[in-house]
């Protein structure tokens, strides 16, 4: 006949000696072990983050072709590339707008560059839809051109300047004074669908490219009638 009490004591020796093996494991008895386990979760946690690893970026070029979702783009830089079109990729054309179009409660994007006066000088004008939030609204720089900038905001004010116009942009974190020269491209995209995209056309694309240098196309902005996209 088995006495209660000498059962529990047993039962509790049982238990402690397993505690004290899964303890000296976790605690450092085994320390080469937990160090090996250490690195190989790291490395593999570094591994995966960077097969996933997507840098944004934007090509400038011609399409020279056009294969199911593969776009032959032939870059403003002279590289002939391979950009595979996401299946959520968004496609617009370019209307031209005039300056007269452009008032005070405008929002737009300019790709500009510095002028001797320190103020910023537009290479060119985009506006955007009054409906929608001011997409990356900021000031940052810009990949146009060597030290562009790119200036999304609200048009708070419109005068007549020695140089053309001046524009009063206005964003959520400060302002800058832009000078837009007469004649400048201004233009507003218009959303459309892949059956803008036509071999011979100047586009702008917006892509992703992976640790192994594959791009991904997001949205592809492209010329017609003549209008190019000129951010």
């Amino acid at each position: 006949m088995s006495v209660p009490g000498r059962r529990n004591r047993n039962r509790f020796r049982v238990l402690t000696v397993t505690q004290d093996h899964t303890n000296k494991f976790f605690r450092g008895t085994y320390p080469m072990d937990q160090i090996r386990i250490a690195l190989l979760f790291t490395a593999l946690a570094l591994a995966s983050a960077a097969a996933h690893a997507q840098t944004p970026g934007r090509v400038r070029g011609t399409i020279t072709a056009i294969d199911g979702s593969i776009l032959s783009v032939k870059s403003r830089e002279g590289q002939d590339l391979k950009i595979e079109l996401a299946p959520n990729a968004t496609f617009a054309y370019m209307k031209a707008l005039k300056l007269s179009d452009i008032a005070p409660g405008t929002p737009l994007g300019t790709s500009a560059v510095k002028g001797p006066d320190g103020k910023i000088v537009a290479r060119e004008l985009h506006v955007f839809s009054k409906d929608r939030p001011i997409p990356n609204e900021g000031h940052r720089p810009w990949d146009l051109e060597p030290g562009s900038t790119m200036t999304n905001a609200m048009v708070t004010a419109m005068v007549q300047s020695n140089n053309g116009h001046e524009l009063t942009l206005k964003y959520k974190d400060g302002a800058q004074q832009v000078i837009v020269p007469d004649n400048i491209p201004i233009v507003m995209a218009v959303d459309g669908d892949r059956s803008l995209l036509v071999a011979g056309q100047y586009a702008v694309i917006a892509v992703t490219t992976d640790a192994g240098g594959k791009m991904t196309a997001t949205r592809v902005q492209i010329t017609k009638d003549g209008v190019k996209p000129p951010q």
